[in-house]
């Protein structure tokens, strides 16, 4: 055999091999930020296969070097914002096999730029996966927001205190609310300040109508009066820029579909001329030439997304 069939199979193995870490990495329980030791002292650790004690030594080592919150697009925070309940360390193992076997599958089908390409995309489309779970849970979130302030309004005129009428919402909506509010009770009961844990809690969801929910429980404890009546006039006003918004975005959508079209051209031409004709579109990936403008093409579309981003998107 000669050289390339021996790389070729060396790199088949690396493949199945990173699989088989994910797999176990993906099947290992959630992580939990306390120690099994604190946790449950008497318990004993049970026998694991040889596999399994490479998974878990794999997510070690890489929790050893970034910390246990991690850090950056990976970091704890962008899990969390995510919705996704796994360790930095999980992910970022993950990340590294899925840029393994996607840039060993590019080697074999498309050579050593393919290869770059699969690299490159691996953590491109965690970073994207990451963000729009993460704009859709915010999404989500702000769609709750109004059944929660009736249900607080409700909880108060019951008797129930703030906190108390917060852990009942808790229990009674679905994620990604249930999430914030049992987060927002737990800290008040360990003694941090409801506000700044509700204002804390509206800047990770960057939510502007909950730290306007936070701010009206403030300005009442302060000076008194009904805060159910406030919670409900809040509410209304919450409901009236959500009627708004989906107004706007209406409105606004065929400026977003054409600017969708517009970047998605370029690429869904060059996949179709490189079927139809491989060698000519080949020469901008063999030629220097072609390679510059590969890269002034990049750039335009580049500049191009972001001024079209700009144009369609409207602050409220």
């Amino acid at each position: 055999m000669n050289g390339a069939a021996w790389f070729l199979l060396g790199g088949l193995a690396s493949s199945v091999a990173a699989l088989a870490l994910a797999v176990l990495v993906l099947l290992r329980p959630a992580t939990s930020l306390v120690p099994r030791e604190r946790r449950r002292p008497t318990a004993t650790v049970g026998s694991s296969s040889p596999m399994a004690r490479l998974g878990q030594a794999a997510v070690t080592a890489v929790d050893t070097r970034i910390g246990a919150n991690g850090g950056g697009w990976l970091g704890a925070d962008a899990l969390e914002d995510a919705g996704i309940r796994r360790a930095p360390a999980e992910m970022m193992v993950l990340t590294i096999i899925a840029s393994v076997v996607a840039g060993t599958a590019g080697w074999v089908l498309g050579g050593f730029i393919a290869a770059l390409l699969g690299v490159a995309a691996a953590p491109v489309a965690v970073l994207v996966t990451l963000r729009v779970r993460a704009e859709r849970r915010r999404s989500a979130f702000d769609d709750q927001l109004p059944d929660l302030l009736m249900t607080l309004a409700g909880s108060l005129r019951a008797g129930h205190s703030v906190v108390r009428a917060l852990d009942g919402a808790a229990r009674e909506f679905a994620a990604p609310m249930n999430e914030v509010l049992s987060r927002v009770v737990n800290e008040a009961r360990v003694g941090r300040n409801l506000e700044i844990t509700m204002q804390e809690a509206a800047a990770r969801m960057r939510s502007e109508d909950f730290a306007w929910v936070a701010e009206a429980i403030r300005i009442n404890r302060e000076v008194g009066g009904d805060l159910a009546r406030v919670l409900d006039q809040v509410g209304q006003t919450i409901r009236e820029r959500a009627e708004i918004k989906g107004q706007v975005r209406a409105l606004s959508a065929e400026g977003r579909i054409s600017a969708y079209i517009l970047i998605a051209l370029p690429f869904a031409l060059a996949a179709i001329m490189s079927v139809m004709n491989p060698d000519y579109v080949g020469t901008l990936v063999s030629h220097p030439i072609g390679i510059l403008l590969l890269v002034v093409g990049a750039l335009l579309i580049i500049i191009g997304s972001i001024v079209l981003h700009r144009m369609i998107r409207i602050e409220f």
